[in-house]
């Protein structure tokens, strides 16, 4: 079997159309996986999402894929997470109370409160930390009505303000999680696919 250089996981949940056409506009040629081996040996994974919580994490492990996604993880394997594919990662969330996350983000996904809008709709100003090494300040395209509130141990992260700051993305070594989606965030969001394929190309 061919080890792919990039392949896109069908959460069931996401536009893999919009995910499949930023990554060629950056000049790789992604796969859709559609078998666990092809995730498992792939050089790079994309997880993407749109939606609920709850069934993307059933898709995940009906595919039989949820805890060799947080094995990849956890050993640092290039691996991208967008949206709904950012917050499977964690341990819940509020949004599908008894969905159980794939654990490899020790924090819990809330809701955004009631006193601003929800969901999320459009362009806001993601703020990267001094430490992040793919991440950069800009503006990002976001579709969510839950987030992380704080950076879990051991990442680095950019914020965004919505009703309070939030964790727009992470990253971890090779792990990138974004919870805007840099698909559809024009060359800001170009560019951002273009640094972490950089950052991983040794290691994919």
């Amino acid at each position: 079997m061919t080890v792919a250089d990039l392949v896109v996981v069908p959460t069931g949940t996401a536009n893999l159309a919009s995910v499949l056409a930023a990554f060629r506009r950056v000049g790789i040629d992604p796969q859709v996986a559609t078998s666990v081996a092809m995730v498992e040996q792939a050089r790079r994974v994309v997880v993407p999402g749109v939606g609920s919580f709850g069934a993307a994490v059933a898709e995940l492990r009906r595919m039989g894929l949820a805890s060799m996604l947080e094995a990849r993880v956890a050993a640092d394997r290039p691996t991208l997470a967008i949206c709904v594919g950012m917050q499977v990662l964690s341990t819940g969330s509020e949004e599908s109370e008894g969905s159980v996350g794939l654990g490899a983000i020790a924090e819990r996904v809330t809701r955004f409160p009631e006193n601003v809008r929800v969901p999320q709709l459009g362009w806001n100003l993601v703020r990267s930390g001094p430490d992040c090494e793919v991440l950069v300040d800009g503006w990002a395209y976001f579709a969510n009505s839950y987030r992380f509130e704080s950076l879990p141990k051991g990442w680095f992260g950019a914020v965004t303000d919505h009703g309070g700051e939030f964790v727009s993305a992470m990253e971890r070594g090779n792990v990138l999680a974004c919870q805007f989606h840099p698909e559809l965030s024009g060359v800001w969001g170009r560019d951002l696919l273009g640094r972490w394929l950089e950052k991983t190309e040794a290691a994919a």
